[in-house]
């Protein structure tokens, strides 16, 4: 879908990384082996976007560390866009919405890494049915064309769960709040 519209393969990585986790930050060598592309075209397309004022950029060392420009104004919009792409947006309402009394889900794995995956991990906090959201899930897994894995915590049992021992962090998809 969205590859009609941005024809870099290159530029499309660096959105997802940056704009679906807005907390991520990376460097052009870490970019390098993660993408598995050459230095040069990333670097093209990180200045682009820089120039553009949608990454900002601060040095850390001898790094120049990139990160999302969430004050741009196209951030949302942006944003919305790569959840959809992604069928975040199917999650939430084929899902979530319908499971009843949820609390809070949140994205874990190599989606709050901000990498592309054909496995969305779900962290579930809430008193829900499994039966049903099995039922949900099988859906919205053939609606987006991707695997749903899930874990479920109770609100009681959530107390005790200590999110920074999570690298990275998970990223909150959905809140009641």
């Amino acid at each position: 879908m969205i590859e009609a519209i941005i024809s870099s393969k290159t530029r499309i990585k660096l959105l997802l990384k940056f704009f679906l986790n807005s907390k991520t930050t990376a460097y052009l060598r870490g970019l390098e082996s993660e993408f598995g592309e050459s230095t040069n075209a990333i670097r093209i397309e990180l200045n682009r976007l820089e120039e553009a004022g949608m990454l900002s950029s601060r040095l850390d060392g001898n790094k120049k560390m990139f990160q999302a420009n969430t004050k741009h104004p196209l951030f949302g919009e942006i944003h919305n866009i790569l959840l959809k792409h992604v069928g975040f947006d199917r999650i939430i309402e084929d899902v979530i919405e319908r499971l009843g009394k949820v609390e809070m889900v949140f994205v874990l794995g190599d989606f709050s890494k901000g990498l592309n995956s054909q496995i969305v991990d779900l962290m579930i906090i809430g008193d829900i049915q499994k039966e049903y959201l099995i039922q949900l899930i099988d859906k919205a897994e053939r609606l987006i064309r991707r695997k749903i894995r899930y874990i479920i915590y109770s609100e009681e049992e959530f107390k005790d769960v200590n999110l920074q021992s999570y690298n990275p962090e998970p990223l909150l998809l959905w809140s009641k709040d």
